[in-house]
């Protein structure tokens, strides 16, 4: 797997969204669980893709946080596709903020997420080409 540069995203751009002020700690600063549920929804929408259908997160590694995140800034979330098994679907997702005040962007954090496709009684299923 290729390292990519700090400096530019990496993945498919799959969303976009303004931290606000009740997403915040005491100290002011964006809590890590609010942009690791924006990251889960982030990987999943190429899960989803290649399922075509249901899925369930079923496992995050690799949690990098590099730099807060405060409110007003503009975090977009990328996301590549790492690898497919018969079930499962592992999805790279980076984070990158924008702050109001400025066009540059940078990381504030990384990490790989896993999916599973279910069926409708939430039991694993094959991936749609897969047996």
């Amino acid at each position: 797997m290729t390292v990519p540069s700090p400096e530019t995203p990496d993945g498919m751009l799959v969303g976009r969204v303004i931290a606000m002020p009740a997403d915040t700690n005491p100290e002011g600063d964006i809590f890590g669980g609010w942009l690791l549920a924006q990251m889960d929804l982030a990987g999943s929408t190429p899960a989803f893709d290649i399922a075509q259908g249901r899925c369930a997160t079923i496992a995050v590694d690799a949690m990098v946080f590099h730099q807060p995140v405060s409110v007003g800034d503009e975090v977009s979330l990328y996301a590549t596709v790492l690898k497919t098994g018969r079930t499962s679907i592992r999805v790279r997702v980076e984070a990158w903020k924008r702050p109001r005040s400025t066009h540059e962007v940078s990381r504030v954090t990384e990490g790989v997420f896993t999916y599973v496709a279910i069926d409708e009684d939430r039991k694993p299923r094959p991936l749609p080409g897969q047996s």
